[in-house]
């Protein structure tokens, strides 16, 4: 008999699977196909903005991280910065090879609380390497 391969969708929450922390040793980082919204204390742990940095108008920050490459989006009015996804969806900070992130020590809060908060709290797109 085969064993049965679960496949979720990362866009589609109701075919997550419940979580347990043993998940993340062998997945295939679905959820970092999700947007990451980020707000600027994420940046300066990320060591893409310096403190003195983040002392300018944070649409002039948003502009500098948009050339560079880093944000798709900066919603003004809650001061949100979107992180940039590259062309196949993946976070620009996910090692397209080993499927792990490349800043895990410094990543986003949003990051460092999933699945617990997001789409599906306590559940997670997880798909098996």
């Amino acid at each position: 008999m085969k064993p049965i391969t679960i496949y979720t969708d990362v866009t589609e929450p109701a075919t997550w699977v419940k979580y347990h922390k043993s998940m993340c040793h062998d997945c295939q980082a679905k959820c970092c196909s999700l947007p990451v919204e980020t707000k600027i204390d994420d940046l300066i742990r990320m060591g893409v903005v310096d403190a003195f940095e983040a002392q300018e108008p944070p649409k002039k920050i948003a502009k500098r991280l948009q050339q560079a490459g880093i944000i798709d989006h900066f919603n003004f009015k809650n001061q949100i910065f979107t992180l940039a996804r590259r062309a196949d969806g993946d976070c620009i900070y996910l090692d397209p090879h080993t499927r792990r992130c490349t800043i895990y020590e410094q990543r986003p809060k949003i990051c460092r609380n999933h699945p617990l908060v997001g789409p599906r709290p306590g559940y997670c797109a997880y798909e098996k390497k």
